[in-house]
């Protein structure tokens, strides 16, 4: 392990001052912020997990690759064995985990290509760790090289290059907003093992302003926040900074990972990971997940380790239809390339919002007493939907002689829309809906309005005679219906 006595103390020196008392700012101005209007009509965007841990990209599957340097050295993770035996093996028994700098060379990395896929997925924003849990950072941090003791930035080592700087600009110039991940937490960084209230003083809290006065992201996905309470990581007086005074304040969007406890109880959204999200609207709240389970790319594992193209599309739209934003990661490998499987998948996503995108961005859930209905109306069954996403074994093969229940609805000002996982034989039924004779409905897609009826409190809608190799989109279906 690279922290020796010497390392700490000379940290210590650099940094001996006498922490001063600050006052604390009270959750309730950072709560009562609304969260800015774009972050809530973005609906779709892009996680980013880049760093050293890519040189290695290897994990054993079902556990996060990023972690690798974490699992090498504590024996009760899960992976520490195969990681351990793998470490040995292909670099050393002197190869400590802070020399996989000098291969992480992103030689291939061209941040207006990724900007590219990001834009043709159909996402609307970027987020992108500045730094893991390791401490690495993308972009020239001097609090990182001086705390650590050595360069441990991407200008001062390894590819020499502001990695950031460079896929922030291409981001941007491609129309999206962009963002970073901040891991508020370092595993062995010397100064946070010996006095983490010095290590926030003096180390975290000047990063983070370094990071937002030189790149004033639009979001702030904060993490790594379990071990302390939010006082010591002083997060409402930094968060209070970032919304009233930083170059940030206008358009940044906060998660809720500020200190142990604070999940889906303060910031400007809920986070939710590897899970259905959350059930309702009340508040902002966004999914992220991997493609496969790693967020940091793992060469462990293999194509069917993915989640398909049609499970993120039916994730995303039924995130969106119960009011929340799903953030998707990549795992670009060491030498700057995003893995042309997912490459695929994004682009495959963003050829279904191609067609299907107004039902998507800017839009609300249907709520059961909207304007749509002559009095209260019920969201039709969701069938046996669970938290593992088991509607798209159900929707893909329904069981015979049954119709799939499961249509998702969003809306926007005076449109409904009706979203199926698999296209309708002969007629849609939509149960609760009363229409006024001058409604239309449309699929998206295709020109031209749809016959329909209304049938007590129900309404029919005749399916048009569709050639299979003519659809417009694949995967799942949108009923644009507009009340005149």
């Amino acid at each position: 392990m690279f922290k020796t006595p010497l390392i700490i103390a000379l940290v210590l020196m650099v940094f001996s001052t006498n922490i001063q008392s600050h006052p604390l700012p009270s959750w309730e101005e950072i709560d009562k912020r609304p969260t800015p209007q774009w972050w809530l009509d973005a609906k779709f965007g892009i996680f980013i997990h880049w760093g050293l841990y890519a040189v290695p990209s290897f994990s054993k599957t079902g556990e996060y690759a990023e972690w690798y340097w974490h699992d090498l050295l504590t024996e009760s993770r899960p992976g520490h064995a195969m990681i351990n035996e793998f470490h040995r093996k292909n670099y050393g028994e002197n190869f400590t985990y802070p020399d996989f700098a000098r291969q992480f060379k992103t030689e291939l990395f061209d941040a207006e290509q990724w900007a590219g896929v990001f834009r043709n997925s159909g996402a609307k924003y970027v987020v992108l760790t500045s730094k893991h849990h390791d401490g690495f950072c993308l972009w020239p941090s001097a609090e990182a090289d001086r705390s650590w003791g050595r360069p441990w930035n991407s200008v001062s080592t390894g590819p020499q290059r502001n990695l950031l700087k460079e896929l922030t600009d291409a981001v941007r110039g491609a129309g999206l907003k962009m963002g970073y991940y901040y891991s508020l937490y370092e595993w062995f960084n010397p100064l946070y093992q010996t006095d983490v209230d010095l290590f926030v003083e003096k180390h975290m809290i000047p990063q983070f302003k370094d990071l937002v006065n030189n790149y004033s992201p639009e979001v702030i996905f904060a993490d790594g926040e379990w071990n302390y309470p939010h006082t010591t990581w002083r997060a409402t007086e930094l968060l209070t900074w970032l919304i009233n005074e930083s170059p940030a304040k206008d358009d940044v969007v906060i998660n809720d990972r500020w200190g142990k406890h604070t999940r889906h109880k303060h910031g400007g959204y809920y986070t939710t990971e590897y899970g259905s999200g959350l059930s309702t609207a009340e508040n902002p709240w966004e999914e992220n997940r991997g493609m496969g389970h790693s967020y940091g790319f793992n060469r462990m594992e293999t194509a069917a380790h993915y989640n398909s193209s049609q499970e993120f599309v039916y994730m995303l739209i039924d995130i969106v239809s119960r009011g929340g934003n799903l953030l998707l990661n990549i795992g670009p490998a060491g030498d700057g390339r995003i893995p042309v499987i997912m490459q695929q998948k994004l682009a495959d996503i963003g050829n279904w919002l191609a067609v299907n995108g107004e039902a998507i961005y800017g839009t609300r859930p249907w709520k059961n007493t909207c304007q749509w209905s002559a009095g209260e109306i019920n969201e039709p069954e969701r069938g046996s939907y669970k938290s593992k996403y088991d509607i798209m074994e159900l929707t893909i093969n329904p069981p015979p002689g049954k119709a799939t229940k499961e249509i998702f609805f969003t809306t926007k000002e005076n449109t409904l829309y009706a979203i199926c996982p698999i296209f309708p034989e002969k007629k849609l039924i939509i149960k609760g809906l009363t229409l006024p004779t001058s409604a239309k409905i449309s699929f998206l897609g295709m020109d031209g309005n749809l016959q329909w009826q209304q049938t007590g409190k129900n309404i029919e809608v005749a399916m048009p005679v569709v050639n299979p190799s003519k659809m417009p989109c694949d995967y799942a279906y949108t009923f644009k219906i507009e009340k005149k």
